[in-house]
C-alpha cells in the first residue's frame, strides 16, 4: 500500500512538471565579486557551487563585475510595551548592487533588494535575543544571496553593436 502512494505521489509530482532546482545558468563565463567576506563571500561560494561561470579574483580577467554599492543592517522598533518597554523589532537588511562588464555596459541596472525579519524581545532574555538576531541577519544575508542568484540568473548578456 505504502509503495503504491509513494509510486502515486512521484507520478503526479512529475506529471505537474515539478522539477528540482538544477544549476543557476549565468549569461556569463566569469564573474569578479570584491570583498573578502559577508555576503560577498557567501555570493562566491553559491556561484562557485551552484553555477558553471567562474570566480575570478582580478577584474580584468572577469567577462562581468559585480559592485556592491551598498549593505545597510538597521534594526527599528516595532513596539513597545505600557511600560515604554521595546516588545518588538524590525530588522533590514538592504543590499544594492549592479553587474556590468567594466566598459559602461550593464548586466543587471543599478538595484537595491531589501529583506525583512520581525523579532520579539525581552530584558530578560538579552543574551538569547542578541543570539537570536545574529542568526536572523545569517538568514537574511542567505535570502539576499539566493535574490541577487536569481537576478543573476535573469541578466541579459549586451547585444553586439551592429553597425
Amino acid at each position: 500500500m505504502r509503495r503504491a502512494l509513494a509510486a502515486l505521489a512521484l507520478f503526479a509530482v512529475a506529471g505537474c512538471g515539478f522539477q528540482l532546482r538544477g544549476a543557476a545558468e549565468l549569461p556569463f563565463e566569469s564573474i569578479h565579486v570584491p570583498g573578502s567576506g559577508g555576503i560577498a563571500l557567501e555570493l562566491k561560494r553559491t556561484i562557485q557551487s551552484g553555477s558553471r561561470t567562474a570566480v575570478v579574483d582580478d577584474p580584468k580577467r572577469a567577462q562581468a563585475l559585480l559592485e556592491f554599492t551598498s549593505e545597510v543592517r538597521q534594526k527599528e522598533i516595532l513596539s513597545l510595551t505600557a511600560e515604554g518597554r521595546v516588545r518588538e523589532f524590525r530588522l533590514l537588511y538592504r543590499v544594492g548592487f549592479r553587474v556590468h562588464d567594466g566598459k559602461g555596459v550593464e548586466f543587471v541596472q543599478p538595484a537595491a533588494l531589501q529583506v525583512a525579519r520581525d523579532m520579539t524581545y525581552s530584558d530578560a532574555q538579552l543574551l538569547a535575543k542578541e543570539a537570536e538576531e545574529q542568526m536572523l541577519y545569517r538568514d537574511m544575508q542567505h535570502d539576499m544571496v539566493q535574490q541577487i542568484m536569481r537576478r543573476l540568473s535573469a541578466a541579459k548578456p549586451p547585444r553586439p553593436v551592429s553597425g
